[in-house]
């Protein structure tokens, strides 16, 4: 069964198509390679670098639901444009960093049930911010975001001008740097480089764009997308998400089920 399991995959993955064929099991797909890849991006207080280990709030839940499977994580840094094309063609096989969950994406690829609540926030200068009371004040103002990302998406709805950065950190040192005005990025993002980084000590957030919840991304009907469930639920039972969430500074966003 293994063998032929890693046959197809070879070929699917030579002919440019899905990974796994209809109705195989991703779990014994990734328990037989030995790793789970985990798509990433630097997004603090999520994913992010220290030293050469990948560390943060959603590298550490990761890489327990890896420990569970018996195999080993590898995270991988991937453009966030093109994420369910990362999963669809087995480059990673999941999505673990701080993902909107969207009745668009739950098209694409399967998700898991939302862990964490989570809003895209404007973000300015703090000798700025007294100018812009509301969203609609904020309207002439040249945005900096991640492409591909919500705030994005938002962005586009409202015709509001914008320049696109590969990462949210990037589009935030736009802002700090004077080239865009304000910033639109996660409110977890926000508040942790605002008050925990010194380089962004001079921004601020005050206005949300909506709110949102977080989830795993898997490919379509993958039978890991009831695992990654399972875990959080365990997770939940022995409190190891609130231990994790707390370590970050993020205990208020975890999701009660």
């Amino acid at each position: 069964m293994a063998a032929a399991l890693t046959a197809g995959c070879t070929a699917a993955k030579e002919g440019g198509g899905a990974i796994l064929e209809k109705g195989q099991s991703d779990i014994a797909y990734v328990q037989e390679k030995g790793t789970l890849v985990i798509g990433i991006t630097d997004f603090a207080p999520m994913d992010y670098k220290e030293g050469e280990k990948w560390i943060g709030f959603d590298a550490d839940m990761a890489s327990a639901f890896a420990k569970e499977l018996g195999v080993t994580p590898e995270f991988k840094e991937i453009e966030w444009d093109n994420k369910t094309q990362l999963l669809e063609d087995g480059t990673i096989d999941c999505i673990w960093n701080g993902m909107t969950l969207t009745d668009e994406l739950q098209e694409s690829i399967s998700c898991s049930k939302p862990y964490l609540s989570n809003a895209q926030v404007i973000v300015m200068r703090k000798d700025n911010r007294q100018e812009y009371e509301t969203v609609e004040d904020c309207q002439h103002l040249l945005f900096a975001v991640e492409t591909g990302s919500t705030g994005e998406a938002l962005l586009q709805e409202k015709n509001y001008r914008y320049a696109a950065f590969e990462t949210q950190k990037e589009a935030l040192q736009s802002v700090c740097d004077g080239e865009s005005d304000a910033a639109v990025i996660d409110i977890i993002m926000a508040a942790y480089y605002t008050e925990k980084e010194e380089g962004f000590r001079d921004l601020e957030y005050q206005l949300n764009l909506n709110d949102e919840k977080i989830c795993v991304g898997l490919r379509k009907d993958s039978d890991l997308t009831e695992k990654v469930d399972s875990f959080f639920a365990k997770s939940r039972e022995d409190e190891s998400i609130y231990e994790t969430a707390k370590q970050y500074g993020i205990e208020s966003a975890v999701l009660e089920q």
